[in-house]
């Protein structure tokens, strides 16, 4: 059955440029005599509408008399036909409805959509379709992404899939974003009664257009089969390449163009494959390697003649097998976050779960963090993915727990090339630097460990020129004023010391750091 396409007529896009130019002279704050125009609009839409309208109809009525005569052949294709018209007509309908309830909000129970006296009313619109007196916009715009969804998922061509993707669009304007307003906000707040009616109306014409669009692809799609083309080759479509282990390898194998009504003969590796299969070839994997899918179809032709069709692919049987590692080192530390990385070749991570027996393992981002309880004990990772519908273990990866490192105290500073440095103690430090620094640090001496360790407290004991030692204590990270003002009273050469250093890390433990001996350069 052949069909027409039907792109986009000039007295179409006339009545989408009238629209836009309307939107244009309203945001220009144009007398509400202009909104009349809208009706002019809104008139020419539903003449387009209904015309649109009469034309499906006729496609629905071919459509229904090519089932009368091959119900076999054009059975999926009518089926598909339905449910097109249940759903436009039910975005139809439900636009319908959302027109009513703004006109009645305008002018009351007995608004009339043909005459409607309140047109330039900018509150109505936004009462029914916006919270917080109204939902119907969100309503809308679920209505509309799933219309969409639905309508291009019927078509191939890309061009008219674009057309209903823009018809239906939920985008707010580049203008809008730049306003923070989203779709619903844009599209119905401070808008008058005439002019989203008459969005409304295009909307509905729209649908119709969609409609029509996917009908003519449907009535095309009948004689799909018929070989009415240039070449046909015959595939294999596996479900995957690389199979597991335990798992099986599923492919269909079809010709290119194929018609339902004839069933090929299909011969894999040597044996025929069995007719209520449908094409569907599936074999038990035991072993791993390359193995082969090679064979060809037998087609039968309208003029009797037979041809054959070969086919040559592979597929692969690999070892299960998972990727566990640490980010930070071999192990796993007690009392913080170790941030692991799990996956599985050819598995979507969000099919991949994950386990320990020690502690808890938990999602972070694209990776998992790791809180081991029980120092010296073994904390084992067990991975397991959703393979072929199933939940199938694949890796075990022991990982050893250690106790946090004890930390040391640190001064830092920045040196002349402005890189931060971490002063230890005994060697020579400039005066300029110490004083600098606002306090001493703890931290672990490890590069591949950044934990948060936090000072409580710390003694300087300094020197003075009779040799008293003069003791001043910082009840925190800092040093205190007495502190900086006695270390700015040393001269070079001097040394003084910082102990009973107290910190306190992630697991809430206090320790004592070793002492530190400060050397004035």
């Amino acid at each position: 059955m052949a069909a027409s396409n039907a792109p986009e007529t000039p007295r179409q896009k006339m009545i989408n440029l009238m629209y836009i130019m309307l939107l244009c002279m309203l945001a220009l704050n144009v007398s509400s005599d202009v909104l009349g125009g809208f009706e002019l609009v809104g008139d020419s839409l539903s003449r387009s509408t209904e015309n649109a309208t009469h034309q499906n109809e006729s496609l629905y009525s071919d459509l229904q008399d090519f089932y009368d005569q091959n119900p076999e052949k054009a059975g999926e294709w009518y089926a598909r036909a339905q449910e097109v018209k249940a759903v436009c007509d039910s975005i139809y309908r439900f636009i319908d409805g959302l027109k009513l309830e703004i006109a009645i909000k305008a002018d009351g129970e007995d608004a009339d959509l043909n005459d409607i006296q309140r047109k330039e009313d900018v509150n109505a619109p936004a009462f029914v379709m916006l919270p917080p007196t109204g939902d119907k916009g969100e309503q809308l715009e679920m209505v509309m992404t799933s219309f969409r969804n639905h309508m291009t998922a019927m078509i191939s061509d890309s061009l008219k899939q674009k057309i209903i993707l823009d018809n239906f669009s939920t985008e707010p304007s580049e203008k809008a974003k730049t306003q923070g307003l989203d779709w619903q906000t844009s599209m119905f707040d401070n808008m008058p009664v005439s002019a989203v009616l008459t969005y409304f109306s295009k909307l509905q014409n729209d649908v119709r257009y969609a409609e029509g669009e996917v009908l003519h692809t449907l009535t095309a799609n009948i004689d799909e089969g018929d070989f009415r083309v240039n070449q046909i080759k015959a595939y294999v479509i596996p479900n995957s390449q690389n199979i597991v282990r335990g798992n099986s390898y599923r492919a269909n194998i079809v010709l290119s163009a194929e018609d339902s009504t004839m069933r090929p003969r299909i011969f894999v590796n040597g044996a025929e494959l069995d007719h209520e299969k449908n094409g569907l070839y599936e074999v038990p994997t035991g072993s791993t390697g390359v193995f082969p899918v090679k064979g060809y179809i037998e087609m039968q032709h309208s003029d009797g003649t037979v041809r054959t069709y070969n086919f040559d692919e592979s597929y692969t049987v690999v070892e299960p097998t998972a990727t566990v590692s640490n980010t930070m080192m071999n192990v796993l530390y007690a009392g913080i976050d170790n941030q692991l990385s799990i996956s599985v070749p050819g598995v979507p991570n969000q099919m991949v779960q994950a386990s320990v027996n020690n502690g808890t393992l938990t999602r972070s981002g694209n990776g998992w963090v790791a809180k081991p309880v029980n120092i010296n004990e073994e904390c084992i990772v067990t991975v397991s993915a959703n393979m072929d519908g199933r939940m199938q273990n694949v890796a075990r990866m022991p990982f050893r727990v250690k106790a946090l490192p004890e930390p040391r105290a640190f001064i830092m500073y920045t040196d002349t090339k402005g890189v931060e440095r971490r002063y230890r103690g005994g060697t020579g430090l400039m005066k300029k630097y110490l004083l600098d620094a606002p306090g001493i640090i703890a931290a672990l001496d490890d590069d591949l460990l950044d934990v948060p360790f936090t000072v409580l407290s710390f003694e300087t004991l300094i020197y003075d020129s009779m040799g008293n030692t003069n003791v001043e204590v910082s009840n925190g990270t800092n040093f205190s004023q007495r502190q900086k003002s006695q270390i700015r009273a040393l001269q070079r050469g001097s040394r003084f010391f910082i102990s009973r250093i107290k910190a306190v890390g992630p697991d809430k433990i206090e320790q004592n750091l070793s002492p530190m001996e400060i050397i004035i350069n």
